[in-house]
């Protein structure tokens, strides 16, 4: 299909009514939306009137607007603050609470349910620890730390590890709970 004058002239007829490229196209017949489209482009025709400078397009939207159904309405705002009432903080969750470095942790939960026996034995056994730096641990060293990592203080047992953990006898008594205990603390 070609551009004729004839074809040119309605479709620049039909642009000024305000007719759409879709309703130009199957007027023309022949032609696609994206052509009557490229073709307004190319002739340089104007871009449609606005509705700010239509009077008529003005009136026609506000009903419009007016019978839209309106959002429901927002929960009411507390009262204005002053500069001396500040916002409440936001509570963190426990979960996602950081402790800066060197400050002792909040109890924890299993340190309550290990038994007295685990805990009188790891005591003993971190009386007869080696004692170890970070550097002197091997794979054959337990790897369990005492103290405070911020104070000079700080060690690893150091005794010789049970085969398969980290960790000697008495520290793996403490770190790893049998199944069924974790599985009742859950509940």
């Amino acid at each position: 299909m070609s551009w004729t004058d004839e074809r040119v002239e309605m479709l620049k007829k039909m642009w000024g009514e305000g007719q759409s490229a879709s309703q130009i196209a199957k007027e023309l017949g022949g032609v696609t939306r994206n052509a009557v489209i490229g073709k307004v482009h190319r002739l340089g025709l104007s871009n449609r009137a606005t509705a700010a400078s239509k009077p008529e397009a003005k009136a026609k939207v506000a009903p419009k607007t007016e019978s839209r159904p309106k959002p429901a309405a927002k929960p009411a705002e507390p009262a204005a603050r002053t500069e001396a009432e500040p916002a409440a903080p936001k509570p963190i969750p426990a979960r996602k609470q950081i402790i800066p470095a060197g400050q002792p942790l909040p109890p924890q939960p299993s340190a309550n349910e290990i038994s007295p026996e685990a805990l009188a034995k790891v005591s003993e056994i971190e009386k007869k620890a080696k004692k170890l730096s970070l550097m002197e641990l091997t794979e054959r060293t337990c790897k369990w730390p005492v103290g405070d990592p911020a104070t000079e203080n700080f060690w690893f047992c150091g005794l010789p590890v049970q085969q398969g953990k980290p960790y000697c006898e008495a520290h793996v008594g403490v770190a790893f709970q049998p199944m069924s205990s974790r599985r009742d603390r859950r509940r």
